[in-house]
Order: C-alpha cells, then structure tokens, then sequence
C-alpha cells in the first residue's frame, strides 16, 4: 500500500512539472487566464509577470507559463492550457514566425488570444476575430533613444578623435526580432536626420543577454579601445553587461575616469541606477505595469464576451487589432 501510495504521489508530481503551469489565485468561480511568457528571467518580462499576478488578484485564476525561450515548449504549454479550459490566453510569444500555430490553436478551440510585447504579422491577427495584440510601437523605442544620442553627442564632448563622426557599436535583441530590429534601425536613423554623422564599428546579436553582450563589449575594446564612442543597446540587460565591461577597463567609473555614453531601453531598476550613478546616459521606458493594466482589462472584457477594449481607456491604432503602450525617455531627471 505504501508503495503505491508513493506511485500515485511521484505520477502526480510528474504531472505537475510536464504541464509547466503555475495557478495563482485559484477560484472554480473566476475566469481562467492561461498566461505564456517567453522566459521568466527577462528582467522586463518578470516585471509585467510581476504586475499581472498582483492585477489578477482575486479577479481571475492565473495559469502562468514559463516557455523558456523555445518555442516547442510553448507550444506544448498552450496545448495544456487549451486542455485546461482556459478562458482567455494572453501569449508573449517566444518565435513571432510561430504566431500563427498559436492563432489557430486558439481559434479551433474557441478561445480569445492576446499577443503581447513580441508582435506578429498583422495578417496573422486579422486570421481570427477573437485574436488582439498589446504592445508598443517598435519604432518608437529608437526614435526616443535616437534623440538621447543626439543631445548627447551634441555636447561635443564624446566626439574624442574630433573627427565630427560618432564612433558606435550596436548591441541587438534578436536577429530578426520586430523590437530589435526596429530599435537598431531607428536609433541610429533618427540621430542621423538630426545631423550627426555615424560611423558603425560592430554589432553583434547578444539575445537580449547581459553576458553575452559583456563578451561582446570585452572583445570590441580589445579591438577599437578608444575609437568606440557610444554604445547603443537594444535593452537595459545588454547595456548593463557593456557597462561591466567598460568598468573593467577603467571606463565609466565616475570621477576623472574616461566615459563612452551608453543608452539603452526599458528603464529596469538596474539601469535607474546606473543612471542615477552617472555610468549610464539613458533609457527608454516600457512601462510593465500599463502593460499588465492593458492586458487584465481587455483580457476580462474578453472573457465576458464584450468587445476587447469596450468602456476602457484603451483604442485600437490604424490597424484596428492593435493596443499600444507609449515609450518614453529616461534620463534620471524624471519625477
């Protein structure tokens, strides 16, 4: 009896685990949320998780879903979800290219789709009446750092070879990621249709990843030391491991210590920080909590078969599937 006392727990434990889901705020008489996250130790993404669990509270059960960057386990995290019952799903896709497996996993089932933060093709939204996305406007984010760069440099200060071009490397997301791209493009864009020349030393791929982007920063000063004169970065974690590597090369400590102007995006507390500190020049904002806020209200007029955005403050863009949340700059001089 003992031993198959032990059977029934260990199967039960194993079921717990293959599923990947997580209930918060159990209630058999509120709706159930199937949330899927890309990965849970993106430092913005733990923010918005953060947000919705504490939103959610006592208004909804939360399945919460950690895809651990592979989509394959996404996938299989939604079949589960799907199996489960859920009400609505609320989907930070790991692979935009995947969006539309997810649309019509949804859809054969019957069940509202929100998209959020990572964007897929407008035309796989469209495919399903029941399917939105929230999010912001990529272009956005490199516009506002790309104005950043231009009251930076314009100080003439960082301009160290006096050659009236600025020397910079670009850290980025994802190769073919909509945000990274974007930010990579327009950041640099913008600076340039305010005047400044710029001149591209490296860019490497550094998948939003803190360490990764610190070996790539390592590698570029061993090769252009003091020729690098900004550092550009798609989010805060990346520029945050630039920074390190700057600092153990006696840059950007404060004080008389030489400084090459890094910018970033998502104002995470880190980066606050470093601001605050002088080691870091600026941010962009994406606020984690209007996001939640976004996406507990839609999600609950979803779940009571109301229009997505009805008797909220929230509108459609142009495209009329599309809630966006605005950027904005980070400087440390905010209140």
């Amino acid at each position: 009896m003992r031993k198959i006392i032990s059977l029934v727990i260990a199967i039960s434990m194993l079921s717990v685990i293959a599923t990947g889901c997580m209930g918060k705020n159990q209630d058999n008489n509120l709706p159930k949320i199937g949330v899927c996250l890309y990965k849970y130790d993106d430092t913005y993404i733990s923010t918005v998780r953060q947000a919705l669990e504490q939103g959610f509270k006592n208004k909804a059960t939360l399945y919460l879903n950690d895809g651990k960057g592979d989509q394959g386990t996404q996938n299989d995290q939604v079949d589960l979800l799907i199996q489960k019952n859920v009400d609505v799903l609320l989907v930070n896709i790991v692979d935009v290219g995947a969006a539309q497996t997810i649309v019509d996993k949804a859809k054969n089932a019957d069940i509202p789709i929100l998209f959020f933060n990572r964007e897929p093709d407008q035309s796989v939204i469209k495919s399903y009446d029941k399917a939105r996305f929230v999010g912001t406007n990529a272009k956005d984010a490199g516009v506002i750092q790309g104005e950043i760069i231009t009251k930076t440099w314009s100080s003439g200060e960082y301009d160290t070879n006096k050659d009236g071009v600025m020397q910079y490397v670009m850290l980025k997301g994802e190769p073919d990621n909509p945000e990274a791209v974007a930010r990579s493009e327009w950041s640099i864009k913008t600076a340039e249709e305010n005047g400044i020349k710029t001149e591209e030393l490296g860019i490497q791929v550094c998948n939003w990843d803190t360490e990764t982007a610190n070996r790539a920063m390592e590698a570029w000063l061993s090769k252009f030391g003091d020729k690098i004169e900004f550092v550009v970065s798609n989010n805060d974690s990346m520029a945050q491991g630039a920074i390190a590597a700057l600092q153990a090369s006696n840059y950007n400590k404060g004080g008389d210590s030489k400084h090459i102007p890094v910018v970033g995006v998502d104002a995470t507390d880190a980066a606050k920080d470093l601001i605050a500190k002088g080691y870091m020049t600026g941010s962009v904002l994406q606020d984690g909590q209007a996001m939640s806020n976004a996406l507990i209200a839609i999600a609950l007029n979803a779940y009571n078969k109301k229009e997505f955005i009805e008797n909220t403050e929230y509108e459609y863009d142009a495209t009329g599937i599309a809630v966006r949340i605005p950027y904005k700059p980070y400087e440390g001089t905010e209140k």
